[in-house]
């Protein structure tokens, strides 16, 4: 698999911390793909390695939880104005977050609410930075973890079991490649599956 150093390195080293360490980075406001972290040890724990598949999703999921809780406490105690002020920052940019996306993310928590926080996690471009409008909105911290490890563990099982899967069907060398196509329809389909959330809620909402 091609990666820049540190990511090579971390692949050619997995193990159940390193999954953490990544899948915290990945849930922060570091840019990191968990495309390139949940698949290859998933495949790794079915080509016959020392890796187990459940603590796989485990550790990738407390990991999630870690990094949007950085994320949600930064939110918490900076406040609104600086944290669009770091989203327009040269640092900012670096870490691919700009003041459009927060914006999109905290709209997408005030129309949907705490179910977002859960929602969101299964939605591109918002995933990462869904903890962020939880922390401004001072939502609680308990529900918080609730939907953030429900969301991030469902991301988790999928992507696990398509690296499970790709073990019997590619080799290694080209799971990276199997992995991008399969990201695709992964995406369009967690899309849908928000948008079914959504609108079952605001039916459920307005029966109500």
């Amino acid at each position: 698999m091609q990666s820049i150093p540190f990511i090579a390195w971390c692949l050619e080293h997995l193990n159940y911390w390193v999954i953490t360490l990544l899948m915290a980075i990945e849930s922060s406001f570091i840019p990191f793909p968990s495309e390139v972290v949940v698949p290859p040890a998933a495949y790794l724990a079915a080509s016959g390695s020392d890796l187990n598949i459940f603590f796989i999703i485990v550790c990738a999921t407390v990991g999630a939880i870690i990094g949007a809780l950085i994320n949600y406490y930064l939110a918490l105690h900076l406040g609104r104005p600086i944290v669009y002020r770091f989203a327009n920052s040269r640092l900012g940019h670096i870490c691919l977050i700009d003041e459009e996306k927060v914006r999109i993310a905290e709209e997408y928590f005030d129309r949907h609410g705490a179910i977002g926080t859960f929602v969101g996690r299964l939605v591109p471009a918002v995933r990462q930075l869904i903890s962020i409008p939880a922390g401004l909105s001072r939502m609680s911290l308990s529900r918080f973890v609730l939907y953030t490890s429900l969301g991030a563990g469902l991301w988790n099982s999928i992507l696990a079991t398509i690296g499970y899967y790709l073990a019997s069907v590619v080799p290694y060398e080209e799971l990276d490649a199997a992995v991008a196509e399969y990201s695709v329809y992964l995406k369009i389909a967690m899309l849908a599956l928000g948008a079914a959330v959504v609108v079952f809620l605001i039916y459920k909402g307005t029966k109500k």
